[in-house]
């Protein structure tokens, strides 16, 4: 059974950054597609970023076009560890972010295509 810890979230005034880590334990990780969804208070959860393991350290990635140029998703095989790096953050960005695992190789970038969730972890963006 897949687990995904997510960490790194917090506060952070606009214009800042922060960098969450997903850490994902029960099977083999460059097997997986793997994603960023962020859920804001009131309103559905969204998709940010996903990304497909190539070969050695290569990785596609893709990103929705309101984070585009500001976030930027990564992953390391030798650590069975996700990383979203935030720049620029805005006050929008506020959300919880979920780590998502999909169990092909794909990039995916509906709910749906996901089998594993990790718990969420909080990023709050003052103005």
């Amino acid at each position: 059974q897949v687990q995904l810890v997510e960490s790194g979230g917090g506060l952070v005034q606009a214009g800042g950054s922060l960098r969450l880590s997903c850490t994902f334990s029960g099977r083999t990780f460059n097997s997986y597609g793997m994603g960023w969804f962020r859920q804001a208070p009131g309103n559905e959860r969204e998709f940010v970023s996903t990304t497909t393991w190539l070969r050695g350290n290569t990785y596609s990635a893709d990103y929705a076009d309101s984070v585009k140029g500001r976030f930027t998703i990564s992953r390391d095989n030798a650590k069975n560890t996700l990383y979203l790096q935030m720049n620029s953050l805005k006050p929008e960005d506020t959300a919880v972010y979920y780590c998502a695992a999909c169990r092909q190789n794909k990039a995916a970038y509906n709910e749906y295509e996901y089998d594993y969730w990790g718990q969420g972890t909080q990023v709050t963006v003052s103005s």
